[in-house]
């Protein structure tokens, strides 16, 4: 390789344990986030659940598009993990597939195999935790829209 080739390749994989990390911060979140979804869930259905908007509206006033705002701060993260899990899960995916592909040049398999785990098992997490905080945000932005149509009707939220 010449330099410039080596430069980049030492650079892309510099971003490897970073973007290893993210992944499993993200799995982290989307199975913290699970976990509020379904107990929500559980409240809404026993008629316990208490709105975050009507909450919000209580504490500080304002209008529907206040409310809006509040709406797409609750969801920021849920949206933000869903949308860039899959681009860290490619790149996880991408960094290891150079050194699997030199691997496969020199005949080694022990080094093909352990380049594909790292990319494979990257990809799988990062494709799981966007997954599930995607049905999340999906669910929960109906949720969120049911209760602003609530409070702006003047109705006591469930």
């Amino acid at each position: 390789m010449n330099v410039l080739e080596s430069t980049l390749y030492q650079l892309s994989s510099v971003f490897l344990t970073p973007v290893l990390a993210l992944i499993l911060i993200a799995l982290l979140y989307a199975v913290i986030a699970l976990g509020a979804f379904l107990t929500e869930g559980w409240q809404r259905r026993n008629g316990t659940y208490r709105s975050v908007l009507r909450s919000w509206q209580n504490q500080h006033g304002g209008t529907s598009d206040d409310l809006e705002l509040v709406i797409l701060r609750r969801l920021e993260w849920l949206r933000i993990t869903s949308r860039s899990a899959p681009m860290l899960g490619l790149v996880a995916t991408m960094i290891p597939m150079g050194p699997a592909l030199l691997a496969l040049t020199r005949n080694d398999a022990a080094g093909i195999g352990e380049n594909l785990v790292v990319a494979f098992s990257a990809v799988i997490l990062a494709l799981l935790a966007a997954s599930i905080t995607f049905f999340i945000l999906t669910i929960r932005r109906r949720w969120l829209l049911q209760e602003l149509r609530d409070v702006e009707r003047g109705r006591d939220a469930a």
